[in-house]
């Protein structure tokens, strides 16, 4: 069980750190230092100098009590080193998780301002030179690099429902349509690889 703990607490340790840790004591306190754990160390009591040097001084002498002592040491800041990986890993992720949810939640007002944008566009049959249509484009080409994607158009496409909504269903038009998205009512959109909106879609009625 020891050896198991102990080949955890390894594996976020870089093969370099892993040599200082197992080096010279005062490498290991460069390397705590590098980290910024010096306040840390202090806390732990890693006192290994002064811990090498009483048993020294002893009247015993005692060598394999001072190995004993070193490799004791060594585990416990190996023990260290990965007790600050993980918290270092775990406050990135709780970071990035803020920044989607933040990103995500301002994607969706935005949302129906494309959505108005688009049908004023339509309505008003305005030309790519026109100012709502620059403004569109714009703002879209903004949203685009903050990871924002337009679904593709699902038009003639069966209903996925990973993908889309169907709000309505009405006759097939012709045999062909059958079962198949003839409309979409709203267009659907990504945020990176997740959905942030489905695809309100009709779709044809099958007989």
């Amino acid at each position: 069980q020891e050896e198991m703990d102990a080949d955890e607490d390894f594996k976020y340790v870089t093969e370099g750190e892993r040599k200082l840790i197992l080096g010279p004591t005062a490498l290991t306190v460069a390397v705590l230092e590098r980290y910024g754990l010096r306040n840390l160390l202090k806390n732990k009591t890693i006192k290994i100098d002064s811990k090498i040097e009483e048993n020294t001084t002893s009247k015993d002498g005692n060598d394999e009590s001072n190995e004993d002592l070193l490799t004791n040491e060594k585990e416990k800041n190996l023990r260290l080193f990965a007790e600050f990986e993980n918290f270092r890993k775990r406050t990135a992720k709780e970071k990035l998780e803020l920044f989607t949810t933040a990103n995500k939640d301002i994607m969706s007002i935005l949302l129906p301002i494309l959505d108005n944008f688009e049908r004023s566009i339509k309505a008003n049959n305005y030309s790519e030179e026109d100012g709502p249509v620059l403004i569109y484009k714009q703002l879209k080409t903004e949203l685009e690099k903050k990871g924002l994607k337009s679904m593709e158009n699902p038009i003639g496409k069966e209903l996925d429902t990973d993908f889309h909504e169907a709000i309505s269903n009405i006759p097939a038009p012709s045999k062909k349509d059958e079962g198949k998205i003839i409309d979409v009512v709203e267009n659907g959109y990504l945020l990176g690889s997740k959905i942030l909106r489905y695809a309100k879609v009709v779709v044809a009625n099958k007989k």
